[in-house]
């Protein structure tokens, strides 16, 4: 399945909505979107995954270095609406602070 991205902003807030899986075929291009939002100047970032049935450890790791790249440009990061099975795998791996996973309502 290939990956969809799209960003919204509310101010200098934006929102990076994926959909799809996330794995080691596609992870550069999520990086590459969200890398481009961080640089953008924005005060936070979030990285909504609802549409996310499937992410590997690359995925994952994209976006915990994006969590790092946030920090260090002073950008607030979290991951949104992950599916139970994404949830799941991010908390077993204790993601889930690192990465500030919420679900919004």
């Amino acid at each position: 399945m290939s990956l969809t991205t799209s960003i919204t902003s509310t101010g200098d807030a934006r929102r990076v909505s994926v959909a799809g899986e996330v794995d080691v075929s596609n992870a550069s291009e999520l990086r590459e979107v969200i890398d481009a939002v961080i640089i953008d100047g924005v005060s936070s970032v979030s990285v909504d995954v609802a549409d996310v049935s499937y992410i590997d450890s690359t995925g994952i790791g994209v976006l915990v270095g994006a969590a790092h790249r946030a920090a260090d440009a002073g950008v607030a990061f979290a991951v949104t609406n992950p599916q139970r099975n994404v949830s799941r795998i991010l908390s077993m791996l204790g993601m889930d602070d690192e990465l500030n996973v919420s679900t919004e309502e």
